[in-house]
């Protein structure tokens, strides 16, 4: 059985077979999470986000997933390698921190040019 699996914020979709990791659906669907370890659960790096609703519809969480997110496994973060979809899913992938800061830095320089036009 195929699921539909959509990741923001980017809004990309993609349908894949039932028990495929969130990692390789990112992959089908050529959004990037980023990875050291090829989804061996050794480099935590492959974090997403799941929303209490979308919860449901990934395999549960592994006691060796548990240990190493600890209390982040109860706000929903999730390792991208272990969640195994199980349902239509909407996860979301955080941004990555230098892209972050270079979109914070560029909208301060926008907002920055708007007031001078209002000058």
């Amino acid at each position: 059985m195929n699921h539909k699996v959509t990741f923001q914020p980017s809004g990309k979709s993609v349908l894949v077979r039932e028990g495929i990791s969130l990692l390789h659906a990112a992959r089908d669907a050529g959004v990037y999470i980023p990875t050291r370890c090829g989804g061996k659960m050794g480099c935590l790096m492959c974090k997403v986000q799941v929303d209490a609703a979308s919860a449901g519809q990934l395999t549960p969480p592994a006691e060796a997933e548990k240990r190493k997110l600890g209390s982040l496994i109860r706000s929903g973060t999730r390792l991208s390698c272990q969640a195994r979809v199980r349902g239509a899913v909407t996860v979301t992938v955080p941004e990555d921190k230098l892209k972050a800061a270079v979109r914070k830095q560029l909208e301060a320089a926008r907002n920055r040019d708007r007031e001078d036009d209002l000058w």
